[in-house]
């Protein structure tokens, strides 16, 4: 049976010392019965409190890190469905790298990783990790790929290298970068030895249930833990089914063997299967998805799905509420006003720009909601945006005396004119793509 956040309380030792990086012992045990953090955490814990807890403070999947001082991190999640609560740490995208393409080739791809940073709604989005593959007779190209990689890249990595002088080799390039190595087959004794030496996690890869339940366990055994499974399937549909089972095994049944990040080797042939496959994954339970080919297309759009599912679903993505200066505007420069939902932010800002015209953007408080929403919640109204603007003293900014609002809620146009004496309130467009054109058919001046 499951303890309570009060019962884990009394076995602990009550200091508040904060060394569990949480300030009260009792937020920690909090966090214990959700499973959002472990026992080993607190280093004052007692014998008999580790004895007790020891099951109910570990998270139901296990929290795995790869790479150094920009590790990714995986695991650690506690709901089924985003809704009930949220995802916390996003699938990590890998792109495979081969022996047999070459130093220059992997070079080339490297760089290209490296450069791409994709900015959306506020965010920096980019590839997490390099997945290496040994598959040529010639060791020197897999280790100069993974010196390379050391070089340009902080990203992690994954060694898929079933040689095993030339896979210890790869690990001591990059024995300070927190590596993973990818098990095709049932790990040896030697495979263990090696994670342990370099504190390097596990990728266990069974073709059934059974079998990755004994190798989870024969890797506990060993004393590992920061393990990933890859339960290989034949086709999206029985994936999507292994994925869920795993899932609701470590969640709901606290299946131990199989409370651990899921790995997924992409195998489509063409870049329609590639996208749908790692679509899949991204949406349902991937921790880690390994592309075939860098594709830059084909990142763009996992990128903004991945966002998209990784957002929390309660706090939307939000820039703070304030006055936005679009080029470099006057005193005397038009004014629009908007909600702090990040989207709308940029989607109304980058028209504005894309204008030429320089502008001031009021963006209001509306807790981080959409134009219609927030003004369906009664959190965009005349009343509100004239409080904000009085609140920044904006009228002593600016001499215009011109406001454009978004004209999905013309009808607010009333209350914030007699909220703002003196001022004229312009109905605006309804589609931020249409700012140019609007801006070209009224005086704003």
């Amino acid at each position: 049976m499951a303890l309570s956040g009060l019962d884990i309380f009394k076995l602990l030792p009550k200091t508040n010392c904060g060394d569990c990086a949480v300030p009260t012992c009792l937020a920690f045990a909090m966090k214990l019965a959700q499973k959002k953090a472990e026992l080993s955490e607190c280093p004052h814990a007692s014998d008999e409190a580790k004895a007790t807890l020891g099951a109910a403070g570990t998270p139901p999947i296990r929290l795995v890190k790869i790479g150094g001082a920009n590790a990714l991190e995986v695991g650690n999640e506690t709901v089924m469905f985003r809704h009930e609560k949220t995802f916390f740490h996003q699938t990590g995208i890998a792109i495979e790298l081969r022996s047999s393409d070459g130093t220059e080739s992997n070079r080339v791809k490297i760089q290209a990783m490296e450069n791409l940073t994709v900015e959306r709604v506020g965010e920096q989005l980019t590839a997490d990790l390099f997945f290496v593959t040994f598959d040529s007779e010639n060791g020197e190209v897999f280790l100069d790929t993974l010196t390379v990689i050391k070089e340009l890249s902080t990203k992690g990595v994954i060694l898929n290298c079933q040689d095993l002088t030339v896979l210890k080799q790869g690990l001591e390039i990059l024995k300070e970068n927190r590596p993973a190595i990818y098990c095709e087959a049932k790990p040896a004794e030697k495979i263990y030895s090696l994670a342990k030496t370099f504190e390097a996690s596990l990728v266990l890869t069974a073709r059934s249930f059974e079998d990755l339940e004994a190798r989870s366990n024969a890797a506990v055994t060993a004393d590992l833990n920061a393990l990933i499974l890859n339960l290989e399937a034949a086709g999206f549909g029985k994936k999507l089914q292994h994925n869920t089972l795993l899932r609701r095994s470590a969640l709901q049944q606290n299946f131990k063997p199989f409370g651990y990040p899921l790995l997924t080797r992409i195998k489509g042939a063409t870049p329609v299967e590639i996208l749908a496959e790692a679509s899949l994954q991204i949406c349902k339970y991937g921790s880690i998805v390994v592309l075939p080919e860098y594709d830059q297309a084909l990142l763009y759009t996992l990128f903004t799905l991945r966002q998209t599912i990784y957002t929390d679903p309660q706090k939307p993505i939000q820039v703070d509420p304030k006055v936005y200066a679009i080029g470099d505007p006057t005193p005397d420069s038009p004014v629009f006003v908007t909600t702090n939902f990040s989207l709308t932010y940029f989607m109304v800002s980058g028209e504005i720009e894309n204008s030429g015209v320089s502008a001031h953007l009021v963006v209001t408080d509306a807790e981080g909601q959409s134009v219609l929403t927030a003004w369906a919640a009664g959190k965009f109204d005349g009343e509100k945006i004239a409080k904000f603007i009085k609140d920044i003293q904006f009228e002593q900014q600016v001499k215009t005396r011109k406001i454009i609002i978004p004209g999905l809620v013309a009808q607010i146009s009333g209350d914030l004119e007699e909220s703002l004496p003196g001022w004229e309130v312009i109905v605006g467009c309804q589609e931020a793509s249409d700012i140019p054109s609007f801006i070209k058919s009224v005086e704003l001046t």
